[in-house]
């Protein structure tokens, strides 16, 4: 990352959201074209979702690293791994990518560019989901770097389509994202009146994440004889 200078990053980082959000948003137009039946529909929406977020990570990962979710950029600012002046320019690059991402979306299905979501998303059983996607999501990806960097775009691929199944809000995870969708009356859609409970769920889940793998992931003491024949050597 350190490579690429920063409007390199922030066209990366608009690209690669907006890219998730006409998937997102895409894939849940043509479920809905081709089958009444909302299981198969979120199936349809869940797989597309995934893969793409493997292959935007992969490619777009080594330029900005591919955060594509201003949560994940707070937690990577927390950490002070990004400067918080550049930080809220990602964010900024990610809420324009991923409306860019719903109208690109709408104007390939010929809807109306901008077209404001009725879907209801709310009460205390959706915010807790959206707290747990996000907190999974964080944990997935720091766990992933310490542990195998280069498994991270398959890690969080397969979590999110995991999450899209065990979370009841169907795992959005991503502040930009919502925002993108309260901008599509689609099967992807959200209130617009609904944004702040998931904004404000995601980004607690992702901080409480940060907060627990920073403790787990911490260098662990050695104790005892092992250190005592460590020492010797």
């Amino acid at each position: 990352m350190d490579t690429f200078d920063l409007p390199r990053r922030l066209a990366a980082e608009a690209l690669g959201t907006g890219v998730l959000v006409a998937t997102v948003v895409g894939s849940g137009i043509m479920a809905e074209t081709l089958t009444k039946d909302v299981a198969l529909a979120l199936l349809c929406n869940t797989l597309p979702t995934g893969a793409i977020l493997v292959v935007l990570i992969t490619v777009l990962g080594p330029i900005s690293g591919a955060h594509f979710n201003p949560a994940v950029t707070l937690v990577f600012t927390g950490k002070r791994e990004l400067p918080p002046q550049e930080a809220v320019l990602y964010v900024i690059a990610q809420i324009a990518g991923g409306i860019a991402g719903t109208m690109a979306a709408h104007l390939m299905f010929a809807l109306p560019v901008v077209d404001f979501s009725m879907k209801t998303r709310t009460g205390g059983a959706q915010w807790f989901a959206e707290f747990v996607a996000a907190f999974g999501l964080v944990a997935t990806i720091l766990a992933g770097i310490r542990f195998q960097r280069t498994a991270v775009p398959w890690l969080v691929g397969l979590y999110i389509t995991a999450a899209y199944w065990f979370t009841a809000s169907t795992s959005f995870a991503n502040p930009a994202v919502a925002i993108a969708r309260s901008l599509t009356n689609t099967f992807a859609g959200i209130r617009p009146v609904d944004l702040p409970g998931f904004i404000l769920a995601e980004l607690c889940g992702a901080f409480v994440g940060m907060l627990l793998m920073n403790w787990l992931l911490g260098r662990p003491e050695v104790r005892g004889p092992v250190k005592i024949a460590e020492t010797s050597r």
